[in-house]
């Protein structure tokens, strides 16, 4: 399975999407599950803080879940390191 390796502004727009959909981490976690992503809860707690990796296949289920273009997961990300 490929992972992204997680940053700073990354984590911050996966929590304001979230929040923007007026989900809890445990709401967004149940939707992940129903569509077969086996992400704990303290998992994604560690994506959303900027300390965990996120399977691409779990993005997927994200973007769904969220119902948003892929390109805001990376908003205000630049190129550099």
């Amino acid at each position: 399975m490929t992972k992204l390796i997680n940053n700073e502004k990354f984590a911050r727009n996966i929590q304001q999407i979230r929040l923007s959909c007026e989900l809890s981490q445990e709401e967004t976690i149940r939707r992940l599950r129903k569509l077969g992503s086996p992400l704990s809860r303290s998992t994604y707690s560690l994506i959303e803080l900027g300390r965990g990796n996120v399977y691409v296949s779990d993005l997927v289920g994200l973007q769904k879940v969220f119902q948003v273009d892929f390109s805001a997961f990376f908003e205000g990300i630049s190129i550099s390191r």
